[in-house]
């Protein structure tokens, strides 16, 4: 089925302070949109500012592409941090079962893929 990206992201509010404590918290609901489910999981469209708590996806790879702004995406892998800035028409693919993060994302328009389940942490995976 077609879907219009233009269309659903300009019916998302922008959340303008996400923090990581909002993944355990329904008022942010607005900046996110599921687009259409996709194998194990689904296709979703974001618009924040700000970071995400931690988060890795034991069933397979997530695709992160950034369609506008720009954030640090954080790989958790071997008790190490790599840091990978995107903005604009970057995408990166993180394997399954790495923690994960976004941190200092701004004006941030992101399209996932996402299988399921999913896990979330405040804390760093590990310490």
């Amino acid at each position: 089925m077609k879907k219009s990206l233009t269309q659903i992201l300009s019916g998302l509010t922008h959340l303008p302070d996400r923090s990581p404590e909002m993944a355990f918290d329904t008022h942010a609901t607005e900046a996110f949109a599921e687009v259409a489910p996709y194998r194990d999981g689904a296709v979703y469209l974001s618009y924040y500012s700000g970071s995400s708590e931690w988060e890795r996806h034991p069933n397979g790879d997530e695709v992160v592409l950034v369609l506008a702004g720009t954030t640090t995406v954080i790989l958790l892998m071997d008790a190490m941090e790599e840091r990978i800035f995107l903005e604009q028409g970057e995408l990166v693919v993180v394997p399954a079962g790495v923690w994960h993060r976004f941190e200092g994302s701004e004006q941030l328009k992101v399209m996932t893929i996402t299988p399921q389940p999913t896990d979330h942490r405040l804390e760093t995976p590990g310490t």
